[in-house]
């Protein structure tokens, strides 16, 4: 008989299929774990009682309980709390998608996105990931390190600037910027992003308010776990 540890596995490999896709038949979620067929097809029925995946006819996607736990996390982060109203006020002030990101690793994690309904054009999402070293918001988040091995002249700039600006560099007609807010506990860097047409996303006002957004987070959470940017 299969272990516990051995089913939970199997179970993450085959959750982690979805992320990105929106439903998936059984021979797809084969295909893309590798595993065997009548062991797939049990796992997702399993997965299917617990609500951590919904069925319908033969598509598969991610379940209420998932969705559910997810909302949980994210209402328990501590720094996604305290940045919401400024993140929201950055959106009304300036009619742009927010985000809010994390590092982890050599990738840049969406803990928070604000606005974009209106633009069809911007798929970012909750939970995304970008490279650091290419990203607007993931070379705001390298700012923070001061270690030798991210100390290029770009980046020392944005940590002088405490700005990082990419003009019209993933979507014709649309440029970001991104400031860097800390780093929680001491360990994970944060930071923002705004994204929106060239135009206004370059104007100073714009880039000074995204300033003033990420100082305002951190005076908000300083005293619980940020360490201010060196």
């Amino acid at each position: 008989m299969e272990g516990p540890t051995g089913s939970l596995q199997r179970a993450a490999v085959i959750l982690d299929v979805f992320e990105g896709a929106d439903r998936l038949n059984l021979s797809q979620v084969v295909a893309a774990t590798g595993l065997p067929r009548t062991s797939v097809h049990r796992a997702l029925e399993q997965l299917v009682a617990l609500r951590w995946v919904y069925r319908e006819g033969m598509d598969y996607q991610l379940g209420m309980r998932m969705i559910e736990l997810g909302a949980a996390a994210a209402q328990q982060n501590a720094l996604r709390r305290a940045a919401l109203p400024t993140l929201r006020r950055l959106h009304r002030a300036t009619g742009c998608v927010v985000h809010l990101g994390i590092r982890d690793g050599s990738e840049a994690v969406y803990l928070e996105k604000i606005g974009g309904e209106s633009a069809p054009l911007v798929r970012s999402r909750v939970g995304d990931r970008l490279p650091v070293a290419t990203s607007t918001i993931g070379k705001a988040l390298l700012a923070i390190d001061d270690s030798a091995d991210v100390d290029t002249p770009e980046i020392s700039r944005i940590r002088e600037l405490r700005l990082a600006y990419d003009p019209e560099r993933c979507l014709k007609g649309f440029s970001c910027v991104a400031v860097p807010i800390g780093r929680i506990g001491g360990t994970d860097a944060a930071a923002l992003s705004v994204f929106g047409p060239a135009d206004r996303v370059r104007d100073k006002r714009m880039m000074s308010s995204a300033q003033t957004a990420a100082a305002e987070i951190w005076r908000r959470i300083g005293s619980g776990g940020l360490q201010q940017v060196p």
